[in-house]
């Protein structure tokens, strides 16, 4: 027995919420870092790092389980491409990811005791940014398909949390990789701050690295479905589908397996 599907009016709001913390956390200990380690670039850097990978694992956690905890435009647009996602749904996503960045970003602001709304003068674009974008985006998604196509979806929020983690320091754009936390980042005059003329540089990079990473998935994983595709970055279709599919793959007692015809060997 399958349980309804999650209505998309929740699905919107646990993607709201979930970018609101998400771009609440990075600019927020962006903030935190600045104060606690002025003058220290790198000690800054390494504290909105951590902070950001600890508090993506948890908001994945919290909210995956209703939207899949997408939180970022690109991918809720290639798990579309998949046919995990419906564009419908995909292009619901996207203003509610980026209203959720913005109001994040107010928030974190407004927690510091800052105005609620100062636009960022940091200018970070550059060709080298840019091919970081796409380097981050790319891998971000890889992480994401790798581990949904390996059956090891359940490692996903640590997994993307240490990748972006990671990718902090690998790239020297320190990894944005979400065009709605670009949008959000702009409006903080702040450590984790971009300034407004480097955002659509960024947010092309971020796009170009979405498309290159459809095409590195269908030659890595040519065998991929839509149902793997649902499964990003959370399981959170139904409660119903995710018993079916643990019972016939042996991980529940044969008594608790949903009955069903009889399968051929």
């Amino acid at each position: 027995m399958t349980s309804a599907p999650i209505p998309l009016w929740r699905r919107l709001l646990a993607e709201f919420l979930g970018s609101a913390f998400l771009a609440a956390v990075v600019i927020g200990s962006g903030i935190a870092a600045q104060r606690l380690s002025p003058g220290q670039t790198g000690l800054e850097l390494l504290e909105n790092a951590a902070a950001t990978a600890a508090g993506l694992f948890a908001i994945i956690l919290m909210f995956g389980p209703v939207s899949g905890g997408h939180f970022n435009p690109v991918v809720s647009f290639v798990d579309a491409a998949f046919g995990g996602l419906s564009w419908r749904d995909a292009a619901a996503y996207l203003p509610v990811q980026v209203a959720g960045c913005i109001a994040g970003a107010v928030l974190a602001n407004l927690m510091f005791a800052l105005p609620a709304v100062t636009i960022s003068a940091k200018h970070r674009a550059s060709p080298a940014h840019s091919l970081s974008e796409i380097i981050a985006t790319l891998g971000l998604l890889l992480v994401i398909f790798a581990l949904v196509r390996s059956g090891r979806a359940r490692s996903a929020p640590a997994a993307v949390g240490a990748y972006i983690g990671a990718a902090y320091f690998f790239t020297s754009s320190t990894s944005f990789a979400n065009p709605a936390i670009t949008i959000g980042r702009m409006f903080s005059n702040t450590f984790a701050g971009i300034a407004p003329s480097s955002v659509l540089p960024f947010i092309a990079a971020q796009i170009l690295g979405g498309i290159v990473a459809v095409g590195v998935i269908k030659a890595l994983y040519p065998a991929i479905t839509p149902a793997d595709a649902a499964d990003i970055i959370v399981p959170h279709d139904s409660a119903g589908r995710a018993a079916t599919r643990a019972g016939y793959d042996g991980t529940v007692p044969s008594a608790e397996r949903p009955s069903g015809p009889a399968q051929s060997p």
